[in-house]
């Protein structure tokens, strides 16, 4: 057998590769002797078929097989030798002229092929012990839990049905309607009894608006187009046009916040609903520090990480990204203009995301393997538990879709495995505390989800 490298460019490499037909023939050979005690022939006893009589009636297929299995051997031989990591597939190029095909089959020539691949880089991890992550801190105060329940209140009020007086802005309207499009119907266009609270946001732009000084019995013809982003792809931008009569109306009233409010929440007192209240800030606050001190921890792993990425890694997780992007602007009707950038600038800006999440996520996969970080299987299954809990009344569905789907439990997979490598390192880093307010805690949160 014979390697030649005929390209050695930055993480790119290709080799030429050729083994005698000899070789081929010898291992074609040893699979047909194995071949022989498993075949059962008309007019030969078990074991007993001639190599020969076989070689005529399999010798191709067990050749192509040959082929294919040589093929994956010396690659692999390849790439151990050199200490390779492959940043993606092997592309192999072999002759495709009919007649070239058929001497390889018939082993009366040489396997000449050509592998290309892209490698990753070796990478020099850090000292981890020397990064200092700062990690923001935020005490659940009294008021923050006032301000929790009261917003619950306001998503519990009650409505008392006015006697006299039109509707207003924050009146909730039990309606009747029918939609039409060119003065035709449409499907999904008719509702009855339907409540709307004026200001909520329910319906689409400018209907709700257009309820306001609607009286009882009152019937309006309220005239609204879908947006550009709805749905209905049949319906998106459409002027409509709705004859909508107001059968009640209903002034907000308000929520006395005590005992007996706790109780219509199924809690005991108003103690207790402060207590779940202060848990499940406490349980947001700390979930938003993690999403911090992460977010530090990666910027300093990428900035101690300087790497050259593999351009087909970071192509990839490119396409990935803007075909999201221009799928999401689409559906909205945005343009680059209305983000004040342009096509070309966008592109450059998610490009470097993309080239900083394939280093990051190298990094990490490094930093796992060096010191056996594993995701087990039990740890695997708890996620499959609490995603199937996100959808009651379908758990076994969403347990059977993750069992049954290896790439989805892949993506499962994938977090619990990041997280336990940025615990690892944060175990070695020096981490100090720092107070601060609800509002910088929050402050910037989507933008930091957008870069990690």
């Amino acid at each position: 057998m014979q390697v030649t490298e005929t390209l050695n460019e930055g993480l790119k490499h290709e080799f030429k590769i050729s083994v005698p037909a000899s070789d081929l023939d010898a291992k074609a050979d040893a699979k047909l002797v194995d071949l022989k005690d498993k075949v059962r022939l008309n007019g030969f006893r078990p074991g007993k078929v001639p190599v020969a009589h076989l070689k005529k009636i399999y010798g191709r297929s067990v050749m192509a097989e040959t082929i294919d299995q040589t093929i994956s051997d010396t690659n692999r031989q390849i790439f151990e030798d050199r200490g390779f990591r492959l940043a993606g597939e092997p592309k192999i190029t072999m002759p495709t002229e009919k007649d070239q095909v058929e001497e390889l089959l018939s082993g009366k020539t040489d396997l000449t092929y050509t592998v290309a691949i892209e490698v990753v880089p070796p990478i020099q991890l850090a000292d981890f012990k020397s990064f200092s992550v700062e990690k923001p801190v935020v005490d659940v105060s009294d008021a923050d839990v006032d301000d929790a329940i009261k917003r619950i209140a306001e998503g519990s009020r009650p409505y008392n049905a006015k006697t006299e007086g039109a509707a207003e802005k924050g009146d909730r309207v039990t309606i009747s309607f029918k939609g039409t499009i060119n003065g035709e119907a449409f499907e999904g266009g008719t509702g009855e009894g339907i409540q709307v609270v004026i200001g909520a946001g329910q319906f689409i732009p400018g209907f709700e608006e257009q309820l306001i000084g609607i009286g009882t019995n009152e019937t309006r013809t309220l005239k609204v187009s879908f947006p550009k982003n709805y749905l209905n792809e049949k319906l998106a931008g459409q002027p409509a046009e709705f004859e909508t009569t107001a059968t009640l109306i209903e002034a907000p009233g308000e929520t006395t916040i005590d005992d007996e409010f706790a109780k219509t929440l199924g809690l005991e007192s108003l103690d207790k609903l402060k207590e779940a209240a202060r848990e499940r800030l406490t349980a947001e606050f700390a979930g938003a520090t993690r999403q911090k001190v992460k977010r530090a921890l990666l910027d300093r792993l990428d900035e101690s990480h300087k790497f050259e990425a593999p351009p087909s890694l970071v192509a990839e997780e490119f396409n990935l990204m803007w075909n999201s992007i221009k799928a999401e602007m689409d559906s909205s009707g945005k343009t680059f203009a209305d983000e004040n950038t342009t096509e070309e600038a966008a592109k450059e800006e998610y490009h470097k995301i993309a080239d900083r999440r394939v280093r990051l996520g190298l990094v990490l996969s490094e930093i796992g393997e060096k010191n056996k970080i594993t995701v087990t299987d039990d740890e695997v299954s708890r996620a499959v538990i609490e995603r199937a809990r996100q959808v009651p009344g379908r758990e076994k569905e969403v347990w059977d879709y993750y069992r049954s789907n290896a790439q989805a439990l892949a993506q499962l997979r994938a977090p619990i495995y990041e997280d336990k490598v940025v615990d690892f390192v944060l175990e070695l880093a020096n981490v100090t505390e720092k107070k601060v307010t609800k509002d910088e805690l929050f402050k910037d949160e989507d933008a930091e989800k957008t870069a990690a």
